[in-house]
């Protein structure tokens, strides 16, 4: 079942180390929104987890945003969607569609985003919606699902260094605006995150 035993995940770098990273699945509403997005895309970039998509949680971020923002050129969007897959080898979940017509959510629209953690053995959903991804219809897969906040506060628990350099490396590439430390904080309060922010300002300084 999936999540149940982290420690035996292999490493797609090092066939033979074990991976004990999390592994999470994005919903696409977290892809859709950039700051979020960007940080646990960092994250990840730093090891501190592992995240998975599938194309069809692709298709339904790019699709939203296409429709709010008609202004930004398909090729733009599709540009995006190549660099957000190329942040992040191994990142593309298949094989997971036959388990969609057996799961249960309260809107079956869901129900491909935990068939695709199931099939990738992940640990949780990282989605804005947690009430579409009930505990109890997550606990016998062994998952939970957790706001992309709370995760990042989880692994501020794990690597706190870590995660203050991953947002560092991210501020230090931000441009037209920059941002000083203070000014991050204060843009992924604002997007999102306003528990990570308030946990991270006692690091300021490292950011």
């Amino acid at each position: 079942m999936s999540g149940r035993d982290p420690a035996n995940r292999r490493s797609a770098n090092d066939e033979g180390a074990i991976d004990r990273r999390l592994v999470a699945v994005l919903d696409a509403c977290v892809l859709f929104a950039a700051t979020p997005r960007d940080v646990l895309l960092e994250l990840a970039a730093a090891g501190l987890y592992r995240p998975r998509w599938t194309e069809r949680i692709h298709a339904e971020w790019t699709t939203s945003l296409s429709r709010v923002r008609p202004d930004i050129a398909p090729a733009k969007i599709d540009a995006l969607r190549r660099a957000i897959d190329a942040s992040a080898p191994d990142c593309l979940v298949d094989g997971y569609q036959p388990l969609v017509s057996r799961l249960s959510l309260p809107d079956a629209e869901d129900r491909h985003v935990l068939a695709a953690a199931i099939h990738c053995d992940a640990d949780l959903v990282v989605t804005f919606n947690i009430r579409d991804f009930p505990k109890r219809q997550l606990a016998p897969y062994g998952l939970s699902a957790e706001s992309p906040d709370r995760f990042i506060l989880r692994l501020i628990a794990i690597a706190p260094d870590a995660v203050c350099e991953g947002l560092r490396r991210m501020r230090g590439r931000l441009r037209n605006p920059g941002y000083e430390a203070e000014e991050l904080l204060d843009l992924i309060a604002r997007r999102g995150l306003p528990q990570t922010a308030r946990k991270l300002r006692p690091r300021m300084e490292r950011l």
